[in-house]
């Protein structure tokens, strides 16, 4: 399948993403193609995500039932964020001064989404106060150990994501972190299962976020994270994340704190989200 996009679209900044925190097992990038494996309603396939030659991302998709097709779809294109309007989204962030300098920099950036909630939710979790490569080895090691195999031309695609119900029942504190954040990730499946919408968007980012930091171990950092990456929140921001500190600190200059950062974003509403993923690109320039 192709999915159209309105360019610029920014692949390298999306493709670096992703590969940066791409889980052992379930998903790999090689030579910028993205391939991962997925489930839909119980079947499980795989797909590789690529460029295409015009205004589209090229999509190739191994599934026994090609009734899931428009759910697939339908999942890519929000992971993808194939349907923001770049031109739309520079105008409003170049009003602020930081932020034009970054949109002119890449005028194709986009906000990574996510092929699943309960595995965004996982990551989320995995990753308080923890870097990035270890929280990628701990869902590596989760992946693993509660995926089910699956069998694919791919050497670096093995399994798919645990289910619910499995994580849910689950002592996950046996893959190396602390009893209390495997309760957290046990009781996030567990409140999947019993609501399962859970991960689906809310009429706003307040009752998004509200929702989530009710379940226990679930702060406004890691709500903020799902409702920008899932939930598909433009203003969705997480002002606590240090590498959000540490960028806004090194382009203007200074310490920065949470505070600070949260009252710096105030000129980046409604499309706080956007702005952060260019602040956390801006951390590395490499393409």
């Amino acid at each position: 399948m192709r999915l159209a996009y309105q360019p610029p679209y920014d692949w390298a900044a999306m493709v670096g993403f992703l590969s940066w925190r791409a889980i052992r097992g379930l998903e790999i990038v090689e030579a910028g193609v993205y391939r991962r494996s997925i489930s839909v309603a119980g079947s499980h396939g795989w797909i590789s995500v690529a460029p295409g030659v015009g205004d589209w991302l090229e999509v190739d998709v191994e599934f026994p039932d090609t009734a899931a097709l428009a759910e697939i779809e339908r999942r890519l294109r929000a992971m993808f964020d194939v349907d923001a309007q770049p031109q739309l989204i520079q105008a409003q962030l170049a009003t602020d001064p930081l932020m034009a300098q970054l949109v002119a920099g890449r005028p194709g950036l986009r906000v990574p989404g996510a092929w699943d909630g309960l595995e965004l939710a996982i990551r989320a979790v995995l990753g308080q106060q923890i870097s990035v490569v270890a929280a990628i080895r701990l869902a590596g090691k989760l992946v693993a150990q509660y995926g089910q195999p699956l069998h694919t031309p791919h050497a670096g695609i093995t399994h798919v994501f645990p289910t619910p119900d499995v994580l849910a029942a689950a002592d996950l504190a046996t893959l190396g972190m602390p009893k209390a954040r495997g309760r957290t990730l046990s009781g996030v499946a567990q409140a999947l299962l019993d609501d399962p919408q859970l991960f689906a968007p809310k009429a706003s980012l307040k009752e998004g976020v509200t929702r989530l930091v009710a379940l226990p171990g679930i702060g406004d950092w890691t709500a903020q994270y799902i409702a920008m990456r899932q939930l598909r929140e433009p203003d969705a921001f997480a002002s606590g994340d240090i590498g959000l500190i540490n960028a806004l600190a090194a382009l203007e200059g200074g310490p920065v704190t949470a505070r600070a950062l949260l009252a710096r974003a105030e000129a980046w509403r409604p499309l706080r989200a956007y702005a952060a993923q260019h602040l956390w690109t801006s951390l590395s320039r490499a393409d």
